[in-house]
């Protein structure tokens, strides 16, 4: 969790109002990895964990929609609930 979590805290450091799709290097190491890797441990969480953690990624969330755009491709093709997959980014 904690390793998922830096990799949100490294791509939300990059300056201006998009993020930079550049920071990907390899399968696994997207930021988009990093966020499925939050919602498993979330629904493995105790109560009390889950809620901090929950608000925690209302904040990172908002944060991944603010600085990227829609992909209207993957959004009508996809039939995942990990709407973080369908948000574009510079490149």
């Amino acid at each position: 969790m904690a390793e998922a979590l830096s990799r949100f805290a490294r791509v939300f450091k990059q300056p201006g109002r998009y993020l930079d799709a550049s920071e990907v290097w390899e399968p696994g190491l997207e930021i988009e990895d990093a966020r499925d890797r939050l919602e498993e441990v979330m629904r493995r969480l105790p109560e009390g964990a889950r809620a901090d953690l929950g608000r925690l990624l209302e904040r990172l969330d908002r944060e991944l929609e603010r600085r990227t755009l829609p992909d209207p491709v993957l959004m009508r093709e996809s039939a995942s609930d990990h709407w973080w997959w369908w948000r574009l980014r510079e490149r």
